[in-house]
């Protein structure tokens, strides 16, 4: 199924031509009326007439999110303020926070991208979809409410929190989809479980658009094959206006709409543009917002541009699932480490559950990686040599993807933290 099949099948020749004609006005209108864009050309010797093609993108600046603080709260603005219709907010763990302003065609855009979205993997007006997203300042509950009713779906705004409770709305009102972060639906698979609700027999759940935090191939494994549901990722920044991407129906790459988004990755240490297939960090430019546009915001998530055609039929850019983060990645004795690879590991492991957490310490000089690891119900046990052959063969599994030895801890069932909005799942006390 297609929301716009126009702009989603158009022929990449002609999306590029599209992308460049927006890419140029936009670069004119900055340069025009926006010291802080005016200012950061100037200082990078580029002027609105070097973009003589799409790929004259590189001669432009990077942003980065200080821009944003050190621009607090609307010196980047592009709209009047009497035009802008809606703030959300962003808390960053230093410095101001994240402010994003929005026209009423910056909300309408933001909504057509999900209307696309939830129409590739199947969500139309016959679904009843429950949004678990945090609403208010958070992007995510706002943005899947708005694409959710757009296709004709009925919404249950139910934000976080009340677990109890959403189950039983999940259970009453026949909900078909929900939308939420991978962690959260893991925490509610658990809560059904001791209140005696099995999710795949006693509900009409059948999708789930999960977001806002990484998560792996496998973990999507565990909960589709628990729960009986297809699952799928969503993408998005609160900087580029939230959740805009999801996997089709393929679950093979996040579809970028290029007629709002152009799309690069580049070398996180070099900064040079990598090609197809290349893993690195993901820049954006988005060629179609109002009231703040971006141009070559790196947001830091690692993952690579996508070379083959989508089954779907779709032309749009695709990229891979997010990997991690560039400014996450932890350094132990050397090795660089990523939460997402300890979690890939972690889920492969028939007797691990869904929650584990991660702390680095650094004892005598040196640093020190502990895994806790929550095990599920039929594989904790009391005797000790069972318990001391699955730690080992935990660690040794660790060991051989990451490269270096970990202390892992067996967790009881329901021992680890749950978590309504982004799971935090590492504590680096070498920072404290």
């Amino acid at each position: 199924m297609y929301w716009n099949r126009r702009m989603e099948c158009m022929p990449v020749g002609k999306l590029r031509k599209l992308q460049y004609e927006r890419l140029k006005g936009l670069v004119n209108n900055l340069y025009s009326f926006n010291p802080f864009y005016r200012d950061k050309m100037k200082a990078a010797d580029v002027r609105p007439d070097d973009i003589s093609s799409l790929s004259d993108v590189s001669k432009l600046p990077f942003m980065n999110k200080s821009d944003l603080r050190d621009n607090y709260p609307t010196k980047m603005f592009t709209a009047p303020i009497r035009d802008v219709v809606r703030y959300h907010v962003s808390s960053g763990t230093t410095g101001k926070p994240t402010l994003v302003g929005y026209t009423k065609n910056d909300i309408e855009l933001w909504t057509e991208s999900l209307a696309r979205a939830l129409t590739s993997i199947g969500i139309g007006s016959e679904d009843v979809m429950q949004v678990s997203y945090g609403y208010g300042l958070f992007t995510g509950g706002l943005g899947l409410h708005y694409g959710a009713e757009r296709v004709g779906a009925t919404v249950i705004p139910s934000g976080t929190g009340g677990t109890e409770r959403q189950l039983e709305l999940m259970m009453d009102l026949d909900v078909t989809a929900i939308a939420c972060t991978p962690s959260y639906l893991m925490h509610m698979a658990d809560v059904a479980k001791r209140m005696g609700i099995n999710i795949r027999k006693d509900t009409k759940l059948k999708r789930a658009v999960l977001g806002a935090e990484p998560w792996s191939d496998n973990m999507r494994n565990h909960m589709e094959s628990e729960l009986g549901i297809q699952a799928y990722d969503i993408y998005g920044t609160s900087e580029i206006s939230g959740p805009m991407f999801t996997e089709c129906t393929e679950k093979n790459g996040l579809h970028i709409w290029g007629d709002m988004m152009l799309t690069e990755i580049i070398d996180p240490d070099t900064l040079e543009p990598l090609g197809p297939g290349e893993e690195g960090e993901l820049v954006m430019t988005v060629l179609t917002k109002e009231a703040m546009p971006m141009i070559r915001y790196r947001i830091k998530d690692l993952t690579s541009v996508m070379d083959a055609e989508c089954g779907c039929g779709r032309t749009s850019p695709r990229i891979k699932r997010i990997t991690g983060r560039s400014d996450d990645m932890l350094i132990i004795r050397g090795i660089n480490v990523f939460p997402s690879q300890v979690e890939h590991t972690l889920m492969q492991i028939p007797q691990v559950g869904g929650q584990y957490m991660i702390s680095v310490d650094r004892i005598n000089s040196l640093d020190y990686m502990t895994v806790q690891v929550e095990l599920k119900p039929d594989a904790f046990s009391d005797k000790v040599d069972d318990m001391l052959k699955l730690k080992k063969y935990i660690s040794n599994e660790l060991k051989k993807y990451l490269n270096i030895s970990v202390e892992v801890e067996l967790m009881p069932p329901g021992s680890l933290p749950r978590f309504e909005g982004k799971a935090k799942r590492v504590t680096d006390r070498r920072k404290m």
